[in-house]
């Protein structure tokens, strides 16, 4: 799958893998969080961003994205299930290299497009365990800015 940066354009998963280390190793004494977040948008099918940011912490950070189809899925549940699903894939692969390469230390969240009010509150629980489950911290609105805000802005 082809993941975008939006400073350095197209690239495949370890492209954009090496990149995130880089990043890390630049200031290597600096605090990061890691995010995974996902977003959905229902047209005549389904379009599911997946954003994976790289924030150091009180000085900004680096985000990529990926973008996948697939058929109208008009069950919220279902979409959110999905989303976590999309997440928790990436997430493994990323914790998995980072196992690899000396940096395990590095916490990967994800970020969840769900909460307390609105349509979404009825599986709040379900997905977080999802999560929680997986052995990735969980964060649900309005903390969840990787799927609310960055992953929602590239898929519209």
């Amino acid at each position: 799958m082809e993941y975008v940066s939006p400073t350095l354009g197209r690239m495949t998963f370890d492209e954009m893998f090496r990149h995130v280390v880089a990043f890390v190793e630049e200031q290597p004494e600096r605090p990061y969080h890691l995010i995974v977040g996902t977003d959905s948008l229902v047209s005549d099918h389904t379009c599911f961003v997946t954003a994976i940011v790289i924030h150091r912490v009180g000085q900004g950070g680096r985000y990529f994205y990926r973008k996948h189809y697939t058929r109208k899925i008009d069950s919220l549940r279902q979409r959110i299930l999905y989303e976590v699903s999309l997440s928790l894939e990436v997430a493994s692969r990323l914790s998995a290299g980072l196992a690899r390469n000396g940096h395990a230390q590095l916490p990967v969240e994800i970020h969840v497009d769900v909460g307390d009010r609105g349509e979404t509150k009825s599986i709040i629980r379900e997905v977080v365990g999802m999560v929680t489950g997986s052995g990735y911290a969980a964060k649900t609105k309005p903390e969840a800015y990787g799927a609310t805000k960055v992953a929602d802005k590239h898929s519209k």
